[in-house]
């Protein structure tokens, strides 16, 4: 194993250039691509897409909104996946479309302005020569999730759409910044929750492949020049872990099937790591077949009983970067400090094993 790192995406800081000075100067020489920290409000995640872009699509109605804070002031994003926005498709609506292909989400708006302080910042020499500008997008199948549809029928009808607008966003990053300076990471939290029978009225029977479509409809249109990660995350809306797999097996196999329908190299892949160190959860890990990419193993977390994990983690898997669990976004900024010396400690128990 070497002392290498993944930074997931987000980082509650306010601006790029404040992520990237805080981190990215600090483990730049680790990383092989810097994220933008996700900041503003791409922070709360999917949450982002429900009020800024499907709450006002005109063949949408919304059903639920998140419900007020403590003061009765409106809240954006929820606490917790029940207090979430919820949706409807318009009565009379085959195919929810989306239009202005390629801004119409966001992630490429937000991309090209964080490019360009990533690129002042690399040539001010703040951030290190080699670092790729990575864009952590989720998957199709996260941002519209089971739960946020009380008809579970109107999910054929607005994900296709969906995709076809993730794909254009994907365009136009490719269009507006060099392949060579570029990593798309794809978030799957949706995706790894149904690999486990997680969501109610999807069997575990047939879970890997109804999530193979978006990977088949979207990776192989990531230019060969540009990175390509895969972030599996075990979900932390009102902490994490939402939920406690009893091991990693079904997402070793998730990763597997995700990598073999990417189309084209897969660079990177991401998998969570819960708090322990017994046999029974990392075995799976015998069975990855990352065909070539790297694995990082979320493992930064619960310092003290850090090194027990990769222990275990090395009989099984004997090469592996690390990073934290998850994204920090939901963490108060003043913990931050504390996540930055965990990964420091991380590459130096690391490097020294």
């Amino acid at each position: 194993m070497s002392g290498e790192l993944l930074l997931v995406g987000s980082i509650p800081l306010d601006t790029p250039q404040e992520v990237f000075q805080t981190f990215g100067a600090s483990l730049g020489d680790y990383l092989f691509a810097m994220p933008d920290g996700e900041v503003g409000p791409r922070r709360h995640w999917i949450s982002r897409v429900h009020y800024q872009v499907l709450a006002g699509h005109a063949e949408l109605e919304i059903v639920q909104h998140p419900a007020a804070d403590e003061n009765g002031i409106e809240r954006q994003f929820p606490r917790d996946a029940k207090n979430a926005w919820w949706f409807k498709v318009r009565d009379g609506v085959k195919e929810v479309r989306f239009g202005d292909p390629g801004w119409r989400l966001g992630y490429a708006r937000d991309a090209v302005n964080s490019y360009f302080v990533f690129k002042v910042m690399k040539e001010k020499g703040v951030l290190p020569a080699h670092l790729r500008f990575q864009v952590s997008i989720p998957m199709v199948n996260s941002v519209l999730p089971p739960r946020i549809f009380p008809d579970r029928a109107d999910l054929e009808k607005i994900r296709p759409g969906y995709e076809a607008a993730t794909r254009a966003e994907i365009a136009k990053i490719v269009e507006k910044i060099p392949a060579s300076e570029l990593a798309i990471q794809w978030d799957c939290s949706t995706e790894i929750q149904d690999s486990y029978g997680g969501i109610p009225g999807f069997p575990l029977a047939g879970a890997i492949e109804r999530n193979l479509s978006e990977v088949r409809n979207l990776s192989p249109h990531i230019p060969a020049d540009v990175a390509l990660g895969y972030h599996f995350c075990f979900g932390t809306l009102r902490g994490w872990p939402r939920f406690q797999p009893d091991d990693l097996g079904q997402a070793v196999k998730l990763a597997n099937a995700f990598v073999a329908a990417s189309g084209r190299r897969v660079d990177w892949i991401h998998l969570p790591v819960l708090d322990r160190s017994d046999d029974a959860f990392f075995a799976p890990l015998k069975d990855l077949a990352p065909q070539g990419a790297r694995v990082y193993l979320g493992a930064i977390h619960n310092m003290e009983r850090f090194e027990a994990r990769i222990a275990t983690a090395r009989k099984y898997l004997t090469d592996f970067g690390l990073g934290a669990y998850c994204g920090f976004g939901r963490l108060p900024p003043s913990e931050l400090p504390n996540t930055l010396a965990d990964h420091r400690k991380a590459v130096e128990i690391a490097t020294r094993g």
